[in-house]
């Protein structure tokens, strides 16, 4: 009976690949004769797997669609990447309503049916990553990023040791914001903390154990969005802006830049674009009374706007 049903897995393993296989093709691979094949195949469509037969030259055996969900088979690394991505889920990073509890309830019941080697690996990158707020509209492209990569620097988190990246850093957090991966680092090689994109770079392991450091904040992923905001721009400017933190964060969304208060009734912004002049014409638009902290080319360009909007009135 054992056998029969670690058959009938690989067989069903075969048949997820959505290549349609004859019925010579998989008998051969399971070492099984023709008639065994077909009486395997009767079990799986018996068992609700809607599995298709086609004649002809380029006819063969293919799983179609069901009116039920039947069992999925995936490898290892389908595995992890369906965990990761219903773990994110889990965490709202969707925006859409409803799905976190479904994701929580389907990550029960693969943390139940995974292999241990896999479920350690799937459990060190949920832990090792922090989900920054969604941006509604946003039209950030996409940053792909190694699943290997990720596997290596999440292990380093969870067994507190240093990766190469290529400097050898010590790895603290990761951060996906924006459909892009950041990685929360002290950096051995200029002794600072560093918000460090993960796309295109390489991780081997680093040469020895670290004791944790005190994070330079104690919100992780705030820290990334300032670094992002003071580094991730062509130009960066610091605006005072004369109303409070809470109204001015209610202006803009995470992509713009950062805010700090400075009292009751005033804030700091720290935003950048790719030019001067699209910064000039945004603060215009946020709506309240502001000075300009630097850079000065930033006060030129907003000159030239309020003469062109003056020469513009009757």
């Amino acid at each position: 009976m054992a056998e029969t049903a670690g058959r009938l897995l690989r067989l069903l393993s075969l048949l997820q690949d959505q290549r349609p296989r004859t019925g010579r093709e998989l008998a051969e691979h399971l070492d099984i004769t023709d008639r065994t094949l077909r009486n395997d195949i009767q079990r799986l469509r018996e068992l609700g797997y809607p599995i298709h037969a086609g004649r002809g030259a380029v006819g063969g055996y293919r799983l179609g669609s069901g009116a039920t969900m039947p069992p999925l088979l995936l490898d290892d690394d389908e595995a992890v990447a369906v965990a990761v991505a219903v773990g994110l889920a889990e965490d709202g990073s969707t925006g859409i309503a409803d799905v976190a509890g479904s994701a929580a309830r389907a990550l029960v019941k693969l943390d139940q049916i995974m292999p241990k080697r896999l479920r350690r690996k799937v459990t060190a990158l949920r832990r090792a990553t922090a989900i920054g707020p969604a941006v509604t509209g946003s039209t950030e492209p996409d940053a792909p990023v190694d699943a290997a990569v990720l596997d290596a620097i999440a292990g380093a988190i969870r067994d507190t040791t240093t990766v190469r990246l290529p400097a050898e850093v010590e790895p603290y957090q990761l951060v996906n914001w924006q459909r892009r991966w950041y990685l929360v680092a002290y950096d051995l090689e200029v002794h600072q903390w560093r918000a460090i994109p993960v796309a295109r770079i390489s991780a081997t392991p680093g040469t020895r154990r670290f004791a944790p450091r005190r994070p330079p904040d104690d919100d992780l992923v705030g820290f990334v969005l300032r670094e992002i905001a003071s580094t991730g721009w062509k130009v960066h400017v610091r605006i005072t802006v004369l109303a409070p933190a809470d109204v001015v964060i209610a202006r803009i969304n995470p992509a713009v830049g950062v805010v700090e208060p400075i009292d009751a009734v005033s804030s700091v912004l720290i935003t950048g674009a790719d030019t001067l002049e699209t910064i000039a014409i945004y603060v215009g638009m946020l709506g309240m009374d502001f000075r300009v902290d630097g850079p000065p080319e930033l006060v030129g360009h907003l000159r030239v706007l309020g003469e062109r909007y003056l020469a513009a009135l009757p």
